[in-house]
């Protein structure tokens, strides 16, 4: 079953473009361990936001992602970036009106 891990990252003031550009680093190990979509975006409304929709074959798929080397490295090369404010949903998808 599909897995969605939809969320909010704070960035630290005036960095948000810095994570941005982190976190849209082409990454085909993520593709290979089972990531469907990842969507990185940002809204006027909240400059120092990151917004971030995951979409994963499967929770196990997500979890076992955290451990890829590349994975790791790109997050603690994030983790200077993050203002500590954190938020978002991670749910099992049903269905869509877009796929049979």
């Amino acid at each position: 079953m599909t897995f969605a891990n939809v969320g909010t990252l704070g960035a630290v003031p005036g960095r948000r473009d810095e994570l941005v550009a982190q976190l849209t680093q082409r990454s085909d190990e993520l593709r290979e361990a089972g990531c469907l979509a990842y969507e990185v975006g940002v809204s006027d409304d909240a400059p120092d936001t990151v917004f971030v929709v995951e979409l994963w074959q499967s929770a196990d798929a997500h979890q076992a992602s955290l451990e890829l080397p590349q994975v790791r490295a790109a997050i603690a090369a994030a983790r200077p970036l993050l203002s500590g404010e954190f938020g978002g949903f991670r749910f099992d998808v049903i269905g869509s009106p877009l796929r049979d």
